[in-house]
């Protein structure tokens, strides 16, 4: 088949009903990988939703445990058709945050999809269900088009990114071979416009901080000991406060990056403009820059007391849970300890600094000029009619680094999702427009793939 008839087939997946049906069975599946979720639906999600459709394609799958204990489970599927053609490693993650069924309004749920007029709402819609779902079917529908996929295909299927991809780094060091790729291409995140596709080849890096300040055991009475006893709110307050100053602008020295160079400032210079507050963030910075070139904190929590039925009391302990997002450039390794320093430097040496449950996501950045991204972007340019808009890096985290540090790939990112799609939060919806692009542009990507395969197999 043709591009123009297999670029048709793939729209009519979507308007017949196809991609519906198949992404409402998959949000029914309570994939969660946070403190709600279970085991077995984990498990579930690859034994009985996964395998059998990557089986009937002709793949080979294997679903193995976790190599760190409490993990959980990941899946390889490969079809392998000729070992001289290019191999491509396709990537998911099946896991979900938690649903929080409290903060949805009012006729919508997490674990069922509902469609209203084009937003499809369910947990896992956006991220990442409905993203690996859309590549997988393009891939299928290659092979029912023309009987093959004209190249050697493997997917890597993981079930806890929204714990810091918990052993996926263990894993694919163990699993080097079975997963050995020419490239990954995968979707994750979000497109900068809904009109227009978006790749990336990197991601900033995340790593999550507990504060706590801890005085003493229990609570006292704030009439007979205020003015007595310390309050650790407020002393955990103040040292927050010095991390950053009234605007979110770093403090720290050693998070603030020096690799937004002159080539990375061009490549964002002519991005769509960002929903942003004109008074945040670093004041001689575009907000393209603050978000794609340069390191962010937040506050992603604080407790002290019961703000649900405060007393009259002083707390014994305060915490928070912080955020620093960092791009290429940033030593990870003394992330922690650079806070420790300027911590004690500002007088608050009772401030307690650990590593939040979860792992930390490296920074990674790829070339734009790279002969594999060039390829990709023309080919979403010839599909889309317009040119994608192309970022060194995703604003977000993602595990990036487990496949250029370790596997050596080059790795193209292209979202099926968009910025305001309510991830990690109440009402996480997909819309129907970018999906059914999506699915167009990666079934052309795929045909262009295996019409191109023998100067694509000589870059590598």
């Amino acid at each position: 088949m043709d591009r123009t008839h297999l670029i048709e087939a793939a729209a009519h997946y979507v308007d017949g009903g196809g991609l519906v049906a198949d992404l409402a069975a998959l949000v029914a599946r309570r994939s969660v990988s946070q403190s709600e979720g279970r085991i077995e639906d984990l498990y579930a999600y690859l034994q009985e939703d996964m395998q059998p459709l990557l089986s009937a394609m002709g793949f080979a799958v294997e679903i193995f445990d976790n190599p760190r204990e409490g993990g959980a489970p990941l899946l390889i599927a490969s079809r392998i058709e000729d070992e001289s053609l290019p191999t491509v490693l396709v990537y998911g993650h099946g896991d979900v945050c938690n649903g929080e069924a409290h903060r949805w309004r009012e006729g919508l749920e997490p674990f069922t999809l509902i469609q209203e007029g084009d937003r499809l709402y369910g947990r896992g819609t956006a991220d990442n269900k409905i993203q690996h779902l859309i590549n997988i079917r393009a891939l299928e529908l290659l092979i029912r088009e023309n009987g093959r996929l004209g190249f050697n295909a493997r997917i890597i299927l993981e079930m806890a990114e929204e714990t810091g991809s918990f052993g996926l780094r263990e894993f694919f060091t163990a699993n080097r071979e079975r997963l050995a790729a020419d490239v990954l291409i995968a979707s994750d995140g979000p497109r900068l416009a809904v009109d227009t596709p978006t790749m990336f080849m990197g991601s900033r890096g995340g790593m999550s901080i507990n504060l706590m300040v801890n005085l003493r055991d229990g609570d006292h009475h704030s009439g007979n000991f205020g003015g007595l006893l310390a309050d650790p709110a407020i002393i955990l307050a103040q040292a927050i406060a010095t991390i950053t100053d009234a605007r979110g602008q770093i403090r720290i020295p050693e998070w603030r990056p020096t690799s937004l160079t002159p080539d990375i400032r061009a490549t964002l210079r002519d991005l769509p403009p960002r929903h942003h507050d004109s008074e945040w963030g670093e004041s001689d910075l575009t907000p393209s820059e603050r978000v794609f070139g340069w390191n962010s904190f937040a506050v992603l929590a604080m407790s002290s007391g019961n703000i649900d039925a405060p007393q009259n009391a002083i707390s014994g302990s305060a915490q928070a849970t912080c955020q620093l997002r960092f791009v290429v450039g940033t030593d990870i390794e003394d992330i922690i300890p650079a806070l420790r320093r300027h911590l004690d430097a500002q007088g608050f040496p009772m401030v307690e600094v650990r590593p939040a449950r979860g792992e930390a996501f490296r920074a990674t950045r790829f070339s734009p000029d790279h002969p594999w991204v060039r390829f990709v972007q023309n080919s979403l340019a010839q599909s889309a009619g317009k040119q994608p808009h192309v970022l060194p890096n995703l604003a977000g985290s993602l595990p990036n680094d487990a496949f250029t540090d370790i596997l050596g790939l080059p790795t193209i990112w292209i979202p099926h999702s968009h910025a305001e799609c309510g991830q990690h939060g109440p009402n996480e919806h997909a819309l129907v427009p970018i999906a059914r692009e999506g699915v167009q542009v990666m079934t052309a990507l795929f045909l262009d793939i295996a019409e191109n395969a023998a100067s694509l197999k000589a870059i590598a």
